[in-house]
């Protein structure tokens, strides 16, 4: 099930800072394109969060630079389509200045959650997923009442139909919850390469910022 739009919650100023930061994921994707595996493994290597290199103390500007890098087109397809139908929604109520500063510290959240249960991995994390859970943990908040406009795919059968977005994202961070728990036990094929705990990290810092700031979204409705 994929989000491709909600109710019309926006405010009237174009969300430029939603759309730049789609851009700059988009273009730094492109970016690792263009490198052949070894070199762009060592550009993981060099930009991407590994958590003990955090818990030593070093190589601390990769907790923002990992939020830009993505490991496939799959994975930077999905985030974006997540980030275009709920971040122009958080960006009118919080607007242009405070969101980028709210994305930044939900991804700072969900990399600290990641790290907390990774002390000393070296592998690489990376990913906007982070920060754009702390987008979904907002939404929820902010608008439990809206309607999300999900594709659901069963093999050959595709259908269009509306949902809550309480329920659209609640199923969402279920998942994440008990993928995040399963991944803490022994690693498998289903629990590697996904940081889940980002995930949960990174929602629960929005839904923190949502009950804090929700009174925004009142005034946004009823401008």
């Amino acid at each position: 099930m994929f989000p491709i739009g909600d109710d019309n919650v926006r405010g009237s100023d174009p969300a430029f800072v939603n759309y730049a930061l789609i851009a700059i994921n988009v273009i730094v994707f492109l970016f690792e394109t263009s490198m052949d595996p070894n070199a762009l493994q060592a550009f993981f290597n060099q930009w991407a969060v590994q958590p003990a290199e955090i818990t030593a103390g070093v190589s601390l500007i990769t907790l923002l630079t990992s939020m830009f890098l993505h490991g496939g087109w799959l994975h930077l397809i999905g985030n974006m389509i997540f980030l275009w139908v709920f971040g122009d929604n958080i960006e009118a109520v919080l607007g242009h200045a405070a969101y980028l500063v709210f994305y930044l510290a939900g991804g700072l959240a969900a990399t600290a959650a990641h790290i907390f249960f990774n002390l000393d991995s070296m592998i690489p994390s990376l990913g906007a997923s982070g920060a754009i859970a702390a987008v979904l943990g907002a939404y929820i908040v902010m608008f439990p009442r809206s309607q999300v406009r999900a594709l659901i795919l069963l093999g050959f059968f595709t259908r269009i139909t509306r949902v809550s977005a309480m329920l659209f994202l609640g199923i969402w961070f279920v998942t994440q919850l008990f993928s995040g728990i399963a991944s803490l036990g022994p690693e498998t094929a289903q629990t590697s390469g996904v940081a889940f705990m980002a995930h949960v990290g990174g929602f629960i810092f929005g839904l923190a910022s949502g009950f804090l700031l929700r009174g925004r979204t009142t005034r946004l409705l009823n401008a």
